[in-house]
């Protein structure tokens, strides 16, 4: 039976220094090296949207790691200057889209899709599709890939894609009026599923052949006490944009589990009881690295060896 191999990895900012770091103690485990090298299509939202594209460049790990332990600094730099015309964010994004624009030109190049290594799938959403019939006009979700076939993206830019899907509304600002994907699917991994059997593909795997391989970002355990909340957009406004992606996160979670059934392997650790990590928490770097090299992998390797290999 031929296996269709799919490697799906959610959104999450700086911490997707975890996803890397557990990529790389995977492939160092007996019987895996190079097992990336079998991903037949690699998907990603936001940070996992960028992280997809430059492991479809063929870009080594390590180069990945750096970019998030040494140059996320300089990504997540919120100078005063910014903070006095914004007023502290409040009328403006956090951060510049300045840094991350220059070090996506560095690593990934001015590379198309079409010119990528590996099939890709990027989420992100367009604000304004720009419509001439006002009947039509609407912001909607969108999908890039590269998978060959009818309306692929191959002729986009590899780079401006990863801008795109990396836009997280309030800490950068918006690119070509597209935002962070992780509006509608901060873990992609349905959206991948989905994409293979679309009819305009030249080619589609059977389900009975894909094995696809979910990786979270880290986990908060997060909840709201109260039965009876009368809460109004003050109250809600902060809290809001969890509750919404970490629901994402689980309803695709559960789909691609009834799907594939054993065919499919998520691995989303949690952060321990209080511990919440931010998505610019640029000085717990050092935090995120011992979690990272600490997260149990056993149930995992276990399943690509008997699924994935």
């Amino acid at each position: 039976m031929a296996k269709y191999h799919i490697l799906s990895l959610d959104g999450g900012g700086l911490r997707g220094l975890i996803t890397v770091i557990i990529l790389q103690r995977l492939n160092a485990e007996p019987g895996l090296k190079g097992w990336i090298d079998n991903v037949d299509l690699v998907a990603g939202t936001s940070t996992g949207g960028l992280l997809a594209l430059a492991i479809a460049k063929g870009l080594d790990l390590q180069t990945l790691r750096d970019l998030y332990a040494v140059k996320g600094k300089k990504i997540f730099d919120d100078s005063w200057f910014d903070d006095v015309v914004d007023l502290g964010s409040i009328i403006g994004a956090q951060y510049s889209n300045r840094n991350l624009t220059r070090e996506l030109i560095n690593i990934i190049e001015k590379t198309t899709l079409g010119d990528l290594q590996k099939c890709v799938m990027v989420t992100s959403f367009d604000l304004d599709n720009e419509d001439p019939d006002p009947k039509k006009r609407s912001w909607k979700p969108k999908v890039f890939h590269n998978i060959p076939g009818q309306a692929n993206d191959d002729s986009m830019l590899a780079y401006k894609v990863a801008l795109y899907t990396s836009a997280a509304p309030s800490y950068f600002p918006a690119v070509d009026g597209y935002v962070d994907g992780g509006v509608f699917a901060n873990n992609p991994s349905m959206c991948a599923l989905a994409q293979t059997q679309d009819s305009r593909n030249t080619a589609r795997p059977a389900l009975s052949d894909v094995v696809l391989l979910s990786l979270g970002t880290g986990t908060s355990l997060t909840y709201i006490k109260g039965k009876n909340l009368d809460w109004g957009l003050a109250q809600w406004v902060k809290p809001l944009i969890s509750v919404m992606m970490d629901g994402v996160n689980g309803i695709a979670d559960y789909q691609c589990k009834q799907l594939l059934e054993s065919h499919y392997h998520r691995l989303a650790p949690k952060f321990p009881p209080g511990v919440s990590i931010p998505l610019d928490a640029v000085k717990r770097v050092p935090e995120m690295i011992d979690f990272a090299n600490n997260v149990p992998l056993d149930d995992t390797v276990a399943w690509m060896k008997a699924q994935w290999i």
